[in-house]
């Protein structure tokens, strides 16, 4: 992987590979288009459901009418599913994303999509002014009913003003959490400040502002035979990945370490307990504090594969029980969307190996894991319009704490693997059949074809020629491609609606690493189901 001590000449090598990869396959790529076109009539009936909901609404044989909802972040594989599951339940879609560097976003071509609005992205001369006046625009132009946000997480604080915005001057409701919820949320030492104060676990986390503070804590890890990594507070592309463990192997590999970290009290990291456990992340939909849709799968530090865990397995439960018990504590009438990255440590007491949840981020907007609810679409759709439900209780969203500042953290019961129960910290709050909510029913797995063309096919190829790894290693890797290819979902195309994945691979990117050579502008990494391209 290329980072920013890597010669320019890599990163332009790196560039014009990948175009000339895109223009390698656009034969192919066009003729499965066309094919795709060809078969839908007897292949897909999505269009078929979708004009029978239709009609059945305006012959007046049903209680169902049609709704103007405006998705956000239709480039992205999340926004684009939502775009399509709201047409598939029979409703009218606008999609809106903004368009880097000038190129079309995938979204904007998708049939599920009426009419498409590009958005000026908020910047630090203007903020979000420009950005709320375009969306107040639209909603009103459109007479939209529902906002449903799944912008990214550059956005995510501006999406928070939008929404208090919206709801103030139009008559949309929006799926979004406000400013301070949003902010609370969305930074890493507030969430994990926030989690503590309302009697929630975490890992130990220390928040720093000088490297002199990393190495006071640092200092006592012999002690108390833990290790940390280090994580920046605010957006940083280029350290996202840098999961080194601290203290290393010795002190001066160490100190080398911290001091090529830019931290300073304008750039705050958090020095966060290292757990050796695995990692799950969560996906929910959060309506006037109640939980009405929710998937937990596996986790990573770029997510590529997805897989859900079975809705009634033990450790599913949990990680709903404890996205329950975190909006109950911290607000009221939240509604937005929800997700946690979740370490499951094992911990070896003499009652045998038990098991504990940690959260260790959070992230207060809409997660790719919300392509598992595939097959889904009406239940979905029919959760995210309880929004327009009207509420009597006259609270508004705000952040709380636990009730009292001198409350004492709780901590979880530890359970066996195989016995977690679906309550935390002895919470046992029956809930009514009718209001359990959405989970995925046989849900697909899901990945993406160009991010696996590339990741094990031909970088492992090239490896292979280089003498980096071994025959059995590349076909390894041929197998799992060849598996998913077969047996799993891209995330992206659909055969009812083929395009958006079309211009992906042969617009988008395409244009995006033209940009970055026109620019000079180096990367890492790119992750090609939230269109994001970490700079480096």
């Amino acid at each position: 992987m290329l980072d920013a001590r890597s010669p320019y000449r890599f990163h332009f090598a790196q560039n014009a590979s990948l175009i000339a990869l895109s223009l390698l396959l656009l034969p192919f790529s066009t003729l499965l288009l066309f094919a795709s076109v060809v078969a839908r009539p007897f292949l897909s009936n999505e269009d078929a459901a979708r004009k029978r909901i239709r009609r059945s609404a305006s012959g007046g044989n049903s209680s169902f009418r049609p709704k103007t909802i405006i998705v956000t972040g239709v480039g992205m594989t999340k926004g684009l599913f939502l775009a399509r599951a709201f047409y598939k339940a029979g409703h009218n879609v606008i999609g809106a994303d903004f368009e880097p560097n000038g190129i079309p976003v995938c979204g904007r071509f998708s049939k599920a999509v009426r009419t498409f609005y590009s958005l000026p992205k908020p910047n630090e001369k203007s903020g979000a002014a420009y950005y709320i006046d375009a969306l107040l625009h639209i909603v009103k132009k459109e007479k939209v009913d529902l906002w449903v946000s799944c912008s990214g997480v550059a956005s995510a604080v501006e999406d928070g003003q939008a929404k208090e915005v919206l709801e103030r001057r139009s008559d949309v409701r929006c799926i979004q959490f406000d400013v301070l919820t949003t902010q609370m949320l969305h930074e890493k030492d507030t969430f994990i400040a926030q989690t503590q104060r309302i009697g929630l676990p975490t890992p130990e986390t220390h928040n720093v502002t000088s490297r002199a503070a990393v190495h006071r804590v640092l200092h006592e890890s012999p002690k108390t035979k833990k290790q940390y990594i280090m994580k920046s507070v605010g957006m940083d592309d280029a350290s996202r990945g840098d999961m080194t463990v601290l203290p290393k192997r010795t002190v001066s590999e160490t100190y080398n370490h911290v001091s090529a970290i830019p931290i300073s009290g304008k750039k705050p990291w958090v020095l966060q307990q290292f757990i050796k456990g695995r990692e799950y992340c969560t996906h929910a939909l959060i309506v006037n504090n109640e939980v009405k849709a929710f998937v937990t799968c596996p986790s990573s530090e770029l997510l590529m594969h997805y897989q859900a865990l079975p809705s009634n397995s033990a450790l599913n439960r949990a990680m709903l029980r404890f996205t329950e018990e975190f909006v109950q504590r911290s607000g009221s009438n939240m509604t937005g969307h929800l997700s946690f990255d979740v370490l499951v440590e094992e911990v070896v007491s003499e009652k045998g190996a038990q098991m504990a949840l940690l959260p260790i981020e959070c992230n207060p907007r809409a997660h790719t894991a919300v392509v598992l609810f595939h097959g889904q679409e009406k239940a979905m759709s029919e959760a995210y319009l309880t929004a327009l439900t009207p509420q009597t209780n006259g609270t508004s969203e705000r952040p709380l704490t636990n009730g009292s500042p001198d409350a004492q953290p709780d901590t979880y019961a530890p359970v066996t693997p195989t016995k977690i129960r679906p309550n935390i910290n002895g919470y046992t709050r029956s809930r009514p059949e009718s209001s359990a909510p959405v989970t995925p029913a046989n849900p697909a797995r899901y990945y993406w074809l160009g991010h696996d063309l590339v990741t094990l096919l031909l970088l492992p190829l090239l490896s292979l020629l280089s003498g980096h790894i071994t025959v059995s290693a590349y076909l390894q890797g041929c197998r799992t491609f060849l598996e998913h290819v077969l047996l799993w979902r891209d995330g992206t195309f659909e055969l009812w609606d083929p395009l958006p994945a079309w211009w992906l691979y042969h617009g988008y990117w395409p244009g995006q690493f033209l940009a970055a050579l026109v620019e000079r502008r180096k990367w890492s990494r790119v992750n090609v189901s939230t269109c994001k391209i970490f700079g480096c």
